[in-house]
Formats: C-alpha cells, structure tokens, sequence
C-alpha cells in the first residue's frame, strides 16, 4: 500500500532492484519521503518510468542529487513539469548532460530561474535549439554570463526576440562575437539600448552591414564613440 512504501527506510529504498522500483505505483512514488527519492541509486532512478517521473513532486524532484539528475534520460527528463525543473538546485543543473538540457521542452526552458540559467554549462547553452532560445525570457537572457553570450550560435542570436537582445548586459554586448553581431537581424539591431551600442567593440561595429547602419536609430547612431565613428566603413 502507499502507505507500507512511504514507510520503508531509505537502506530498504535503495536495496530495490531497478524491476521493483519501476512497479512502484505513481501514487506510492509520489509519497515517498524527499529522503526515500533522494536514496535511489543512480541505476535506480533511470529506471523510473515516464509516469513516475510525472508523479514526483517538486520536493523530491529539488532532493535530487546532481547524479541522480544526470543518470535520467532524456525522455525522464522531457516528462518533468516546470514547476519541478525550476526546483532543480544549481549543482543539478550543472550535471545535466548537454543531451538532457536540448531535450527539454519550451515551457521547462521558460521555467528555469535566471540562476538556474547562468549556471550552465557553455556547451549546454550552445545547444539550445532555436524553440529553446525563443522561449527564453528577458530576465534569463539578462542573466547569461559572457561565457555564455560567446557560446551562442549564430543561428541562436538570430533567432532571440527584440526585447531579449535589449535585455543583454552591457559585458553581454562586449562578449558578442563578430559573426554573432553580423547575425543580428535589422530589428534587433534597433531594439538595442544606446548604451548597449556604444558597449560594442570598434571591429564590431566595422562588421555591421549596411542594412545594419541603416536600422540605427537617431539615438543609436548619437551613443556611437568616435572610435567606433571611425571604425564605420
């Protein structure tokens, strides 16, 4: 009963072959005690199924330990809710497996906190897909490090919303590579803050395109430096 598993001890839980562990019924999965899910093997837990994955509350989800998290597979880690990919602690981020972080769906992406975000590894950020990189919000994108901002692809930058380009910090502007730059659309282009602009280094702003230029605003084009002025060809 659900009641007879809440009550084994955490030697009991881990004592379970990963065959009994997958018969375990949602509802006793979910009454486990956050020490009882935090005592599964590594073996253990990736052998949980799609449904009890479903069934674990956010308490037992932030009780993972970072192995526990990155022995899931990708489809386990698809099946999370938001809520419970929000509760993951900063440690268990960083051991999710580039593999787990593209796997996970548009709205676990918007769910992550900024630190969660910035906790990321470079390679995990670069795999984001363009859906991932759509979904996320001005408070995340202002959250990545410069590591981060380096790491994104062109395609990634291109593909970011207006707004979450202005959300950039200002060593998020100065990370921007040159070919990340080139990328921007017109419409990011515009959408950037004059201090973001003058934030740009000169070989960037010299690789700007004339549609490019063209975009800049009045209050854009007044915020440029004499360098970068001189940089334009």
């Amino acid at each position: 009963t659900t009641a007879q598993v809440a009550a084994l001890t955490t030697a009991q839980v881990a004592a379970l072959t990963t065959a009994q562990v997958a018969a375990i019924e949602t509802a006793d999965i979910a009454a486990l005690p956050v020490t009882s899910v935090a005592a599964l093997t590594t073996a253990q837990t990736a052998a949980l199924t799609t449904a009890q994955v479903v069934a674990l509350t956010t308490a037992q989800v932030a009780g993972l330990k970072p192995a526990q998290v990155a022995a899931l597979t990708t489809t386990q880690v698809a099946a999370l809710q938001a809520a419970d990919v929000a509760a993951l602690t900063t440690a268990s981020v960083v051991a999710l497996t580039t593999a787990q972080v593209a796997a996970l769906t548009t709205a676990q992406v918007a769910a992550l906190t900024p630190a969660q975000v910035a906790a990321l590894e470079t390679a995990d950020v670069a795999a984001l897909t363009t859906a991932q990189v759509v979904a996320l919000t001005t408070a995340q994108v202002a959250a990545l490090t410069t590591a981060q901002v380096a790491a994104l692809t062109t395609t990634q930058v291109a593909a970011m919303e207006t707004a979450d380009i202005g959300a950039l910090t200002t060593a998020g502007v100065v990370a921007l590579t040159t070919a990340q730059v080139a990328a921007l659309t017109t419409a990011q282009v515009a959408a950037l803050k004059p201090t973001q602009i003058s934030a740009l280094q000169t070989v960037d702003v010299a690789a700007l395109t004339t549609a490019q230029v063209v975009a800049l605003t009045t209050a854009q084009v007044a915020a440029l430096t004499t360098a970068q002025v001189a940089a334009l060809t």
